[in-house]
């Protein structure tokens, strides 16, 4: 039983399966919100502690999650677990009284004082006591996580960025260079930025709220949890040699190798679909003769033009993706035409540009994992 239930993890770790029950708890815990309130979110990371000190006394999970520079991904996962259970049961419990109509419980301490001298100073005195003390002794218990200067003749497998940057090393297997470590985190981080200019929705202010502020709270915690956190899990615990994946209590066998052939979109149109039945002759070539130097600009027209004849089926999901959540969207669902009409056009059209692309990520991911989709368009110049 012990040898199943270690065969089971391995199973559903696999990363399109956990991805997939991931995004489906995430769904139903925020529809059926009371969940939170239930205690659930305890027990279940109660569960998760006795399962890793359960997997400590296998000797390939003690080896793959015993790393040093793994600590921060546990404390990341328990200090981020506790906080958004604790959070999400004081806004679901403040959904209930507004229900009732009371006020949220932060109202009925908004007027109580806390001195700074003795009672914060002495609470900021103890908290520093306590964190150099953790500190201390992580730096005692685990060696750093240092090796031996860079040697081109000698390479990690797997060579891993550090685990802060492991989202960002993820990416890189869905998106191209310039996209995953260029565009994607600029759009992150202007649209962090861009936040309280596009959604200036004023409740919840003050005091915490879900039922108020469900869809800006669900977006925040599937960008962060579901994608962020998720491929920084991933790129840490369960990408091993050759970067393929490994569950928890696999060996980390560094010959592996997985047969897979990365197509891209026009490939998989031009090649499987429309040449089977007799259309065209295969994947249309592009014409780039000369294209290092300096190409003729109707030589350059004609090469573009070759590329969009090629990648049509590319531009059309792209065009149908960013379409459905511009235009049809608000036509079909009144709730979004609300939006809309609040918001304005230019707020509504950025929030949803930003929507829209972080869609992007998953649909990405999962088409990877399922058909080995490369790239959406491939042209000479640019991959998207």
């Amino acid at each position: 039983m012990n040898e199943a239930l270690k065969h089971f993890i391995d199973t559903i770790s696999n990363a399109w399966l956990s991805f997939g029950l991931l995004n489906l708890l995430f769904f139903l815990s925020l529809w059926y919100v009371k969940v939170w309130r239930a205690k659930v979110g305890a027990f279940v990371l109660l569960l998760t502690a006795i399962g890793c000190v359960w997997g400590f006394t296998d000797h390939n999970f003690k080896i793959n999650m015993g790393k040093p520079d793994n600590a921060p991904i546990f404390m990341m996962i328990f200090i981020f677990g506790a906080a958004l259970w604790v959070s999400l049961s004081q806004a679901i419990a403040n959904d209930e009284r507004r229900a009732l109509g009371k006020g949220p419980a932060e109202s009925e301490t908004s007027n109580t004082k806390t001195w700074v001298w003795p009672d914060l100073v002495y609470i900021e005195f103890l908290s520093m006591i306590l964190v150099t003390i953790i500190l201390v002794a992580w730096s005692l218990l685990l060696q750093a996580p240092l090796e031996e200067p860079a040697n081109p003749g000698r390479t990690p497998n797997p060579s891993k960025a550090p685990w802060y940057f492991l989202g960002l090393q993820e990416m890189l297997v869905y998106f191209d260079p310039w996209m995953a470590g260029v565009v994607l985190p600029t759009l992150i981080i202007v649209g962090l930025c861009a936040i309280p200019y596009i959604d200036r929705n004023p409740r919840g202010s003050g005091y915490y709220t879900l039922k108020e502020r469900k869809v800006a709270i669900g977006t925040f915690l599937y960008g962060f949890m579901v994608l962020w956190v998720f491929m920084i899990i991933t790129g840490t615990v369960l990408r091993g040699p050759g970067w393929n994946f490994f569950g928890p209590f696999e060996s980390w066998d560094p010959h592996r190798v997985l047969p897979l052939n990365n197509v891209n979109l026009s490939e998989v149109v031009w090649i499987k679909l429309l040449y089977p039945l007799g259309i065209g002759n295969g994947l249309p070539p592009i014409d780039t003769a000369g294209l290092a130097g300096f190409l003729p600009f109707p030589k350059f027209l004609y090469a573009v033009w070759q590329a969009i004849v090629r990648e049509w089926a590319g531009f059309v999901a792209l065009a149908l993706l960013y379409g459905f959540g511009h235009v049809l969207l608000p036509r079909i669902w009144g709730w979004i035409k609300s939006v809309r009409q609040e918001m304005g056009f230019e707020r509504f059209h950025l929030m949803m540009f930003l929507y829209l692309t972080m869609l992007t990520l998953p649909i990405k991911m999962v088409g990877r994992w399922v058909i080995n989709l490369k790239y959406i368009i491939a042209t000479p110049w640019i991959n998207y």
